[in-house]
C-alpha cells in the first residue's frame, strides 16, 4: 500500500527556490513542467544552470515516461538522492499530484502580490531558460555572485540598469528584474534604470510591459528634458500590490537612484563603452541587448519589443532562481 505524503510537509532546509502554482490561466501546464519546477527548487546545482536546462528537461521526460511519475533512479542526476527520499517518502516515488502539493507548498508569498498577469508570464518564462544565450549566461553568472555575496534577507540591494537614452533597455531590465526578484521571493532586491543620454520612457517599451500585465500610469508631472528636448513624463509602475516604482527618463547617477553599493548592468553597447566606469558601483556587469529601436515603425516593432522583454526577462528569473537556490533561503 502506497503511504500518502501529507500535504503541508515542507522540508525548511530543503527551502531553495519557490515554482510556480499555476500556470498560463484556464490550462494544465502539465507534468513535465511541473517537473522542471520541482528541480528548479529542490534540483542540484549543476541541474538548474541555464546551459544545462535542455539537458534537464531530456532527462526529466525520460524519468516521468508514460505514467508520469518520479522515482529516485530517474531522478537521481537531478536532484540529490537524500533530498529526493525526503520529498517522496516511504514509497521513494512522487505523482503528479504529490509534485503540485510541493510545489504549492512552498510559494514565497511574495509571489502572490504580483499581478495574475505578470506571474503567469514569469511561469511560461521560466520553462525557457535554454533560450538564454552564452554571452548572457555568463553576465547572468556573475550577478548570481554578487547577490550570493551581499543579499541579507530584509535588507535592500540595489541594482541599477544602464542604457544611452534610458528609454528601452534599461527600463525593460529594471521592471524584468523587479518581477523576478519578488517571484523568487527576495523583494529586498530592486531594480532602477539611468542612462548616460536620458530622452524618454519610450512609449513602446510601455506597450511592451503592460501586455504581461504591468500597470503604467502617468502622474501628470514631467521631470528634466534630455536632448532632443522632447517631453519626459513621470509614470507610476507597478507589477503587484505594493510593488512599484517612479520612472521616467535620467542619468543612471539620478538623485533618485541608488549612489552607493549597488550593481551597475550595462544593458547596451554604447553606454558599456561609453561608460568603463560607474561611480557608486560595488561591481559593473556587461550585459548588452540589441536595442529593438531598430524595429520601430516597421510591422514587426511590437514582437520584437516582447521578444526583447523577454530575453531580458528568462534571464533575470535565471538569475534570481539561481541566488535563491545558493542562498538556501527558507520559503516565506
Amino acid at each position: 500500500m502506497r503511504v500518502r505524503k501529507p500535504i503541508c510537509w515542507i522540508a525548511p532546509a530543503l527551502l531553495l527556490v519557490a515554482p510556480p502554482t499555476y500556470g498560463l490561466v484556464g490550462d494544465d501546464v502539465g507534468g513535465l513542467v511541473r517537473s522542471l519546477w520541482l528541480v528548479q527548487r529542490f534540483g542540484t546545482a549543476e541541474s538548474v544552470l541555464p546551459q544545462n536546462d535542455q539537458r534537464t528537461k531530456g532527462r526529466l521526460t525520460k524519468a516521468l515516461g508514460k505514467e508520469g511519475v518520479l522515482n529516485a533512479a530517474g531522478s537521481q542526476a537531478l536532484i540529490d538522492p537524500k533530498i529526493f527520499a525526503k520529498l517522496a517518502g516511504d514509497d521513494a516515488r512522487l505523482d503528479s499530484l504529490e509534485i503540485k502539493t510541493l510545489i504549492e507548498a512552498n510559494m514565497p508569498e511574495s509571489r502572490k502580490q504580483l499581478n495574475p498577469g505578470i506571474a503567469a508570464h514569469a511561469d511560461l518564462l521560466t520553462t525557457s531558460f535554454d533560450m538564454i544565450d552564452e554571452v548572457h549566461r555568463d553576465a547572468g553568472e556573475k550577478l548570481v555572485n554578487w547577490i550570493v555575496e551581499n543579499y541579507k534577507p530584509g535588507e535592500p540591494l540595489n541594482v541599477t540598469t544602464v542604457c544611452t537614452g534610458n528609454s528601452r533597455r534599461s527600463i525593460l531590465t529594471s521592471t524584468m528584474g523587479n518581477i523576478a526578484s519578488v517571484y523568487y521571493g527576495m523583494p529586498e532586491i530592486r531594480f532602477h534604470s539611468g542612462g548616460t543620454a536620458p530622452t524618454a520612457f519610450n512609449p513602446r517599451t510601455i506597450a511592451a510591459l503592460k501586455e504581461i500585465g504591468v500597470e503604467i500610469e502617468p502622474t501628470g508631472k514631467e521631470a528634466p528634458r534630455g536632448e532632443p528636448k522632447t517631453a519626459n513624463p513621470i509614470y507610476t509602475v507597478r507589477w503587484g500590490t505594493g510593488l512599484e516604482a517612479i520612472e521616467f527618463s535620467k542619468t543612471y547617477f539620478d538623485a533618485a537612484n541608488p549612489q552607493q553599493g549597488f550593481a551597475a548592468l550595462m544593458v547596451c553597447s554604447e553606454a558599456d563603452a561609453g561608460c568603463p566606469f560607474v561611480k557608486g558601483a560595488s561591481v559593473r556587469i556587461s550585459m548588452p541587448y540589441l536595442d529593438p529601436k531598430i524595429y520601430d515603425d516597421s510591422r514587426y516593432e511590437s514582437i520584437k519589443y516582447a521578444e526583447r522583454r523577454d530575453d531580458i526577462g528568462r534571464l533575470m528569473l535565471s538569475v534570481m532562481m539561481q541566488a535563491r537556490h545558493r542562498l538556501n533561503l527558507p520559503g516565506r
